[in-house]
């Protein structure tokens, strides 16, 4: 895909991120609040379906009725703005069903499903764009030349993403067969008290995370602007690695931070547990630099998109850092303190835009990048700095140090200095993972060998 079209579909899902948080308005992360607090978590689940229904259902009928006018205020192409309705639509359906297979401890079911959802989009993504062309070449009568639409790339990878989000919804629907539905009140008004700062903050942290290729377009001129969005949100994909682990991470282990909550020192297997993601993490940082030359040639095939490559290991280190900000968040989370969660994503939300604002028109991407950097680094110093007042957890903060600083200085040396020479690179991941093996054998031996003598 030329990299102009790719930077209209990155433009378009820059929205979708955004608009997928007001839809869930913290429902999810108050979900799990009272879930595993209210005596009758039945009430909560059927409290929790009808208001995300209720409110989808406004959503949808609202948005077809001024469809125009929100494809001219979005900047989206409105012959695509229908395939947006839908798919935001059935994305905020499943958004219950989901936290109650994580909150039920469910985690097969859950990993099935999300990875089921992604080979239906990538495959559908694979045989319309790549496929389809050449099958449909030279029969024109027959179901593939039916189908195939020229110049209509953009389309189909909307109607990939539309297809797979409403079978993983089908999927999902068993969720909503309850006995029973009741509607509290009370208890609405307390998640929705406990949601909106949790929603403040992930528009806050959508900010962070998608806004430059909103800024991108309008601080480039016109004429690069697309293409250049094209490349930096191509090389970004890189970071994919840090940001499935990170995600992965914080799925399975957020239900484990309010279920222990009242348990007896938690603050204890809060630290253990922010230690083995700050080592788990900061190997996955030093390895995806050291080998991203290869990655590449995987991840963004395209040559015409390697021209951004010097920004890929301050995004994954902006990734690394988003995710030990989440491990450190979960003082705010557990001390319904949720208003801070928003304060520290408004913070990082106005380093994003400042940044972005005064130094796109000079070095274009390279300031998304470096403004990624410093806004999650920033909201990972400050939830470090709130949670020693407000909720101490005794962290090894000299050890999360080390590792951290470690893994940066080789991975610069690495990509930077020695111009990502892989024979190098992988003589500091070796060196890594040697001095990782030294300080931590006996967690190691934990996980793969068990507590057998």
């Amino acid at each position: 895909m030329p990299t102009g079209a790719y930077g209209e579909v990155t433009l378009i899902f820059a929205w979708f991120a955004i608009f997928n948080v007001v839809l869930a308005y913290g429902m999810e992360t108050a979900f799990f609040r009272f879930f595993n607090s209210e005596e009758k978590p039945t009430r909560v689940t059927s409290t929790a379906l009808i208001s995300i229904g209720a409110t989808t259902a406004v959503f949808t009928l609202i948005a077809f009725v001024i469809r125009d006018q929100m494809a001219v205020w979005l900047n989206i192409d409105p012959q695509y703005i229908k395939y947006v309705i839908f798919i935001l639509a059935l994305d905020a359906l499943a958004i219950i069903p989901f936290a109650m297979l994580r909150a039920m401890q469910k985690p097969q079911r859950y990993a099935v499903i999300k990875i089921l959802n992604v080979a239906v989009n990538l495959s559908l993504n694979v045989f319309f764009l790549l496929l389809l062309p050449g099958l449909s070449e030279g029969n024109s009568e027959g179901l593939f030349s039916a189908i195939y639409v020229p110049d209509f790339q953009i389309s189909y990878i909307f109607i990939s993403n539309l297809i797979a989000s409403g079978l993983t919804l089908a999927l999902m629907f068993p969720s909503y067969r309850l006995r029973t539905y009741a509607f509290d009140r009370v208890l609405w008004s307390k998640m929705i008290r406990y949601g909106l700062p949790v929603m403040i903050a992930g528009i806050a942290f959508t900010i962070n995370e998608v806004f430059d290729r909103i800024m991108l377009s309008e601080l480039l001129p016109a004429s690069i602007a697309k293409s250049e969005i094209g490349k930096y949100s191509a090389c970004y994909k890189i970071a994919l690695f840090m940001t499935l682990f990170a995600t992965a991470f914080r799925l399975g282990i957020e239900p484990f931070f309010f279920s222990h909550s009242r348990s007896e020192n938690p603050q204890r297997a809060y630290a253990q547990i922010t230690n083995y993601f700050v080592v788990l993490g900061s190997v996955i940082l030093l390895a995806v630099v050291v080998y991203a030359d290869p990655l590449k040639v995987l991840i963004v095939r395209n040559s015409d998109y390697w021209e951004a490559m010097p920004v890929v290991p301050i995004i994954i280190l902006a990734s690394f850092c988003l995710g030990i900000y989440h491990n450190l968040s979960v003082w705010y989370k557990v001390t319904d303190r949720t208003r801070f969660g928003a304060y520290i994503s408004i913070a990082g939300a106005v380093i994003t835009i400042v940044i972005n604002y005064l130094f796109i028109p000079s070095i274009g991407y390279h300031a998304s990048a470096y403004a990624t950097l410093a806004a999650y680094a920033s909201m990972m110093a400050l939830s470090y700095v709130l949670g020693k007042k407000y909720y101490p957890i005794p962290y090894n903060f000299r050890k999360i140090c080390f590792y951290l600083g470690i893994s940066i200085l080789f991975s610069a040396l690495s990509f930077y200095v020695f111009n990502r020479d892989i024979l190098i690179g992988s003589v500091f991941l070796l060196v890594f993972l040697l001095l990782v093996y030294r300080m931590e054998h006996e967690f190691l031996r934990r996980i793969f060998i068990g507590n057998e003598d």
